[in-house]
């Protein structure tokens, strides 16, 4: 399974509809299992500071095959991962909101979400998740891919 631009849009819809419940300006990235950018969809007023902290926390939940809240608490002081924020030309965030998509244990992709607290990132991205394991669920979509420019399926 791949992560697909058609996937990634559902994904950022998913994501987008959560942040407007919310009252949030969203910066909202979809990556790849590579880590490699498939998507991004800045809302209206989201801040621009946000754009690479979006795309950096899809890039480290795949990176590091976790949630990126999972280093809020072990790249403290003291902690095993401290620093680890200094790693990768500074592209690790340890900040709350990036989460990695997985299809089994395969990782397919990550969501990086920024624009609010970390908190509100994370339930941006958790609505993306969920979009996502309900079109898992769904065996009839599973098989589905289509790429720009080709006939094929």
């Amino acid at each position: 399974m791949k992560m697909t631009l058609d996937l990634a849009k559902m994904l950022l819809e998913a994501a987008e509809k959560k942040a407007k419940e919310m009252g949030l300006a969203e910066d909202i990235a979809i990556v790849d299992d590579g880590a490699n950018l498939v998507a991004f969809h800045r809302m209206d007023h989201a801040r621009i500071g946000g754009i690479d902290i979006a795309q950096n926390k899809a890039w480290t939940s795949v990176a590091l095959q976790m949630p990126t809240s999972n280093l809020t608490r072990t790249a403290q002081p003291g902690q095993p991962s401290f620093g680890i924020n200094t790693t990768n030309q500074g592209r690790v965030v340890i900040l709350g909101g990036g989460i990695p998509l997985k299809a089994g244990d395969v990782i397919i992709g990550g969501i990086g979400v920024s624009g609010g607290t970390s908190e509100q990132d994370i339930q941006v991205a958790e609505a993306a998740v969920q979009a996502f394991e309900r079109w898992m669920q769904r065996s009839d979509l599973r098989s589905i891919s289509f790429r720009i420019g080709s006939n094929q399926s």
